[in-house]
């Protein structure tokens, strides 16, 4: 099981600085190159291998592994996109609420395997040492884990990499302290190095935009402490206000230009959602995109989706949650458009961070600028990046709204448009609209990266989606506010039992779909 083959990796990282460990180990601990350790590490090439896997990590870049890490559950469940595939007939899957164990136990092991593993592997070579390396590799780690924590609550963290039987899980409340003092680390490191006129040993290892700059590894660091501050805003206001506006404050600062994009650069890579669109056609537009970018004319849309082949000039959609008869009858529905075209995949855009920022500020933090500010701000930088012309126009837009939904191929799946607010900033307004429109924003600048649309819908509970018609979870998750979380993982009930009760002791409710996380509290945003 996935653990005990971790803490496997774990020890063998340990014991060895270069080849992979092995049943044969003594003989495989021969270099038969005369290479030794340390000529290895006067190019860092003993730290290359681990740092590629976890870069094409976060998002795993093998379409299969993808699918069942992310796009069968938090590209669905955050109304971005939709199946028209009926997987497991009337039953239901991930897309009724009917979960499918065998997808969602990747969206924990990969992460494990693929991050975790060669983080440790890093740590173990390069902290207190090369302290450049390990701090980026925790920005690297947060940026994946992060991700984990806010679909199950409870996750093996602190205790990662130990040898005993039982690995402890740590509280969601615990992964979010543990991360924002591996983010102080980081950050304090990487500003030292800049301010001493450091030249950067990193670019030969990095595959990111940023070449090896540690000064833009600290702003996208900063705006990564960001995200997770107004992720707890609603259940540690005080922390949240603190670590977000020590963000902002940092000298270096947040991602401000589209130049400061986090986004990885593969060689030769195509993008896993172009595949699972395109030449597997088990994806398309949502039903809720469709409502909320047509209903705006969204310059965008010719960016994120292609026209229907069913309805050519048109952006069609499909319902999630519906009762699927045939594939066929909605693979004529849009696909991903070219915003997945490229060989490169984003972990974190400028316009997320001013949609942050706005939010900070509706909330009375020093953000550095006035809400309506910094929303226009999040909208401008959205436009700028995908290459859409119209932006003035679009955020004076006060009259248009989304539009009611209609399945062409059965009206007993329409829907009656429910995200009913305007682009157009209203000073007027109360916060909980204001908000509303930042996070409908924010929510059509993320697209496709649906792990932090479904987590931010979840905690702010916009933009308003569609609910779906046919919930198969027999009561586990409702159908009014959807899945919270994924239940625990079976390779975990399989290789550390013990530690999947410590996790169940620190969950707060009973281990499935319907349990809400630490941060995920019900009542208003403000």
């Amino acid at each position: 099981m996935i653990l005990n083959k971790i803490k496997t990796t774990a020890i063998c990282a340990s014991l060895l600085a270069i080849v992979s460990c092995t049943s044969d180990f003594n003989e495989t601990n021969t270099n038969p190159t005369g290479i030794t350790a340390t000529d290895l590490e006067q190019d860092f090439n003993h730290v290359r291998v681990p740092f590629v896997t976890v870069f094409t990590g976060i998002f795993n870049t093998l379409h299969w592994k993808y699918q069942l890490q992310q796009n069968l559950s938090a590209d669905i469940w955050s109304g971005y996109m939709a199946t028209p595939t009926p997987f497991k007939g009337a039953a239901g899957d991930n897309s009724n609420y009917n979960y499918v164990d065998g997808w969602n136990g990747f969206i924990w092991d990969l992460p494990y395997t693929d991050v975790m593993a060669n983080t440790l592997k890093i740590e173990q070579r390069t902290k207190g040492k090369y302290d450049q390396f390990y701090a980026i590799s925790l920005i690297l780690k947060v940026e994946g884990m992060h991700r984990v924590t806010d679909v199950f609550g409870p996750i093996v963290y602190s205790q990662f990499g130990t040898t005993d039987a039982t690995i402890a899980y740590d509280s969601q409340e615990e992964v979010y302290t543990k991360m924002f003092s591996e983010l102080d680390f980081a950050v304090a490191e990487l500003t030292k190095r800049v301010n001493a006129g450091e030249a950067s040993t990193f670019a030969g290892t990095d595959m990111s935009a940023y070449a090896g700059d540690y000064k833009q590894w600290v702003k996208y660091a900063n705006s990564l402490r960001l995200r997770l501050a107004m992720r707890i805003v609603k259940i540690k206001p005080a922390l949240a206000k603190t670590e977000a506006e020590k963000a902002i404050s940092h000298p270096f600062g947040v991602m401000t230009t589209n130049a400061d994009i986090a986004k990885v650069i593969i060689p030769n890579y195509i993008d896993p959602i172009l595949t699972i669109s395109s030449a597997w056609g088990d994806i398309r537009m949502s039903a809720d995109m469709e409502s909320i970018m047509n209903g705006y004319s969204d310059p965008r849309l010719a960016k994120y989706f292609k026209e229907s082949a069913d309805f050519p000039g048109e952006y069609r959609g499909v319902r999630t949650g519906i009762d699927m008869i045939a594939k066929s009858d909605r693979t004529g529905m849009s696909e991903i458009g070219s915003i997945v075209g490229s060989n490169e995949k984003v972990l974190m855009t400028t316009a997320e961070v001013y949609f942050l920022r706005a939010e900070g500020a509706l909330r009375g933090w020093n953000m550095g600028g006035t809400a309506q500010a910094l929303y226009e701000a999040g909208i401008t930088t959205s436009f700028t990046q995908h290459g859409a012309s119209g932006a003035a126009a679009y955020i004076a837009d006060n009259v248009k709204t989304a539009k009611d939904f209609v399945d062409v191929k059965d009206s007993g799946n329409n829907g009656t448009a429910v995200n009913n607010v305007t682009i157009a900033w209203d000073g007027a307004a109360g916060n909980e609209v204001k908000l509303q429109k930042i996070i409908t924003q924010k929510w059509i600048a993320n697209f496709p990266e649906g792990q932090e649309a479904w987590s931010e819908y979840r905690r702010t509970g916009y933009p308003k989606l569609f609910r779906v018609l046919h919930n198969t979870s027999g009561g586990t998750v409702t159908t009014e506010f959807g899945p919270r979380r994924v239940n625990f993982v079976q390779s975990e009930k399989d290789g550390n039992p013990g530690g999947i009760e410590t996790g169940l002791a620190k969950l707060g409710g009973p281990d499935n779909g319907g349990t809400r996380l630490w941060w995920d509290t019900t009542g208003s945003n403000f």
